[in-house]
């Protein structure tokens, strides 16, 4: 039997390498292998690398050379901005239940403030203002960590829906009611669809993941504003100026400036061809079946996203029938979608039960053709039709 055509609708979950990233690697995990931190001949050349990717890296995001941190990952970036920020400022953290758990777990665990979203997934700003304004609890309280609010965490898009928070007002809202605090911004999910340079103005801290962009797994960034300091997670050698320790990933590094350099270059075609493709898509399945909610309107998601409910449904059925199908799509967040627990992103937004059971995360990228588009709308209506055939048998019988 033939192998299903493979369809990749999972680029959320991470991005297939650019070629050019791929090339630009290569030499650094071969001829030109030093250790940058070192003294010598090739150790300058290593050296000469990464800062010559500190520099596109800062192009691309409006900042300077010297305010980009290279880290391991999207999540050591928001872990470090966010616990590095308390560890040396004390007070507590303030988030959105809606935020990546890289976020929303490290709020949780130092006794921070989680606020509502509303039902498209924007913070909602009246909540924020409350929790900025009320009073913290003492250190042997129960209603969040003691002192001020120091550290804000906003993503700007959406890992699981796509959502577009409106970054300015709660920049806004932020400079007003805690001055002192610091902004941050899992920006992970924005690199392919925002231009970045618009929000740094907005922030104080930045997080970014490479194989979100069509970089390697296993680089991140955290870009951070002059006069912002933290606390380091991790001691040792002192690179990255003190501010992340650890030998650097050279290879990766070179090879997400270059990623994220086309990314920037490219967006705006990108962004109009995914979303006459998510588009496309989205129509044509609501054409086809009855029942097949958009989570979050076009208005206020990134172009790539294309969150569904099908009702009488079961997401974790239709996942299997999709992957013998060859099309990859996932639950949720590609960090928790193994376990298949309920999406806290929708239980957040108030998404009833009965359509997150149903909820499947379909996302677009710079590789999905229109022959991609063709393939899902072919297989899926006739899967759910399956789907809900067998459940209407159960309970008839």
């Amino acid at each position: 039997m033939a192998e299903p055509r493979f369809t990749y609708l999972d680029h959320a979950a991470t991005t297939p390498m650019r070629p050019e990233a791929v090339e630009a690697m290569l030499p650094f995990l071969s001829e030109r292998f030093a250790n940058p931190s070192g003294s010598h001949r090739a150790s300058r050349d290593a050296r000469r690398a990464l800062d010559e990717a500190r520099d596109v890296v800062a192009d691309c995001i409006g900042a300077k050379a010297g305010e980009i941190v290279f880290t391991g990952c999207g999540t050591e970036a928001d872990n470090s901005a966010i616990y590095g920020t308390l560890r040396r400022s004390g007070g507590f953290a303030v988030c959105p239940a809606n935020e990546h758990h890289a976020v929303l777990h490290v709020v949780e665990h130092t006794g921070g403030r989680v606020v509502g979203v509303d039902a498209v997934g924007r913070v909602d700003l009246d909540s924020l203002a409350q929790a900025l304004e009320a009073p913290g609890a003492d250190t042997d309280g129960d209603s969040g960590g003691g002192g001020q609010v120091s550290v804000v965490s906003v993503m700007a898009v959406n890992n699981e829906i796509g959502t577009i928070q409106p970054m300015a007002e709660v920049s806004a809202l932020v400079r007003r009611l805690a001055p002192n605090a610091v902004l941050h911004t899992d920006a992970v999910q924005a690199a392919c669809w925002l231009d970045l340079a618009t929000i740094t103005p907005l922030v104080d801290l930045m997080a970014l993941s490479a194989h979100k962009f069509g970089g390697p797994k296993g680089v991140g960034v955290l870009w951070m504003r002059p006069g912002v300091y933290i606390e380091p997670l991790l001691q040792g050698g002192g690179q990255e100026r003190d501010r992340r320790s650890g030998t650097h990933n050279v290879a990766g590094i070179v090879a997400t400036a270059t990623a994220l350099a086309l990314t920037h270059a490219e967006r705006a075609s990108a962004i109009t061809r995914i979303a006459a493709l998510r588009d496309r898509f989205v129509d044509g399945l609501q054409a086809q079946l009855r029942g097949v909610r958009e989570t979050v309107d076009r208005e206020h998601k990134i172009a790539g996203s294309a969150h569904l409910c099908f009702e009488g449904c079961e997401n974790e059925e239709l996942l299997f029938m999709l992957d013998e199908q060859g099309i990859c799509a996932s639950a949720a967040s590609a960090c928790a979608s193994g376990a298949m627990e309920p999406s806290h992103v929708l239980a957040a937004m108030g998404v009833p039960r009965a359509w997150a059971r149903g909820a499947v995360r379909f996302s677009l990228g710079t590789t999905t053709t229109d022959a991609d588009i063709d393939h899902a709308l072919t297989a899926i209506p006739s899967m759910v039709d399956r789907l809900r055939a067998g459940r209407q048998g159960a309970m008839a019988s």
